[in-house]
């Protein structure tokens, strides 16, 4: 949660992402920031590097928690979350869930109590299915090919 408030300060959003606002902002941060606009040894230069790449990674993911980008893969992620849960891993409040078709995904929010029924439920995809899956932000970080 913490990292998408940070992303969503940098670009002033306030509540829903909308994309086409966000693109609007991040074109104009890129401008304002673009390491060419420095010269070389300049101390603006050192910062404009690291908030550049700042801007990148987070109109990335942005990008990829916006409602407009979950709907258009809702199919291929209610797909996914019937395939069966292989590996997770929890830190601080994300949720990284690994299913078995070779998809990662992370989910925000997910305390620790959460974490703690995930992992003593008998049934972990049903678990998850009821009360985390559709309950909470998420977005999809890799497909890897998953040797059977």
């Amino acid at each position: 949660m913490k990292r998408i408030n940070e992303y969503k300060k940098l670009f002033n959003v306030e509540k829903e992402i909308n994309l086409k606002d966000l693109k609007t902002t991040y074109r104009n941060l890129v401008k304002e920031w673009h390491p060419d606009k420095f010269q070389r040894g300049d101390a603006l230069a050192i910062e404009a590097e690291l908030k550049s790449r700042q801007i990148i990674d987070g109109y990335h993911f942005l990008v990829s928690i916006a409602p407009e980008t979950i709907a258009a893969n809702l199919d291929e992620f209610n797909e996914t979350i019937n395939s069966p849960i292989i590996d997770w891993h929890h830190k601080g409040m994300l949720l990284e869930v690994t299913f078995l078709d070779g998809n990662t995904y992370e989910i925000f929010g997910v305390n620790k109590a959460l974490y703690i029924k995930l992992c003593q439920s008998d049934k972990i995809n049903r678990f998850a299915k009821r009360n985390i899956f559709n309950s909470y932000t998420y977005r999809k970080i890799k497909k890897s090919e998953v040797a059977a």
